[in-house]
């Protein structure tokens, strides 16, 4: 018996996932299929004020097709001014949520607004020279399970 050897382009191998995701308030609810090829973790000052925290986790994908479930009109965008940085939320309670470019199937996705599993592994952390002055040493920080008491 003889075994034969098939190679496939790299690109035929990786599938596109499925996830799901929604708003704080799950007004907004939509589903995405995609292949994630980065994540950032970005520690510009539009993504620190943008979540209120250390940086934005983002997951940006160039063959995405993104259908909202429920509220699409509860999303609005706002593009700061002489930048390329945008960024798409519930009106309702605020929570970011994907800022998808139909036209080019283009989207970014904020994953902590999945409600799936993400496989992708964080690519790099971006824009550290304009990071917080309190982020340093984060994860020698005390850390508990839940609030503490």
């Amino acid at each position: 018996m003889q075994l034969h050897s098939i190679s496939l382009p790299l690109k035929a191998i990786i599938m596109r996932e499925t996830h799901k995701g929604s708003c704080l308030c799950g007004t907004v609810q939509f589903e995405i299929q995609a292949t994630f090829k980065k994540f950032f973790f970005c520690h510009c000052s539009h993504c620190r004020k943008g979540t209120g925290s250390a940086h934005g986790s983002n997951l940006f994908a160039f063959d995405a097709d993104f259908t909202c479930s429920a509220g699409e009109e509860a999303i609005k965008s706002y593009n700061v001014p002489s930048s390329r940085h945008r960024r798409s939320f519930c009106e309702s309670c605020g929570s970011p949520v994907p800022t998808y470019d139909r036209e080019n199937s283009f989207i970014v996705v904020p994953a902590g607004s999945l409600d799936t599993p993400v496989s992708a592994e964080p690519t790099a952390h971006i824009f550290m020279g304009s990071k917080a002055n309190w982020d340093e040493k984060l994860e020698d920080v005390t850390k508990f399970d839940e609030l503490p008491k």
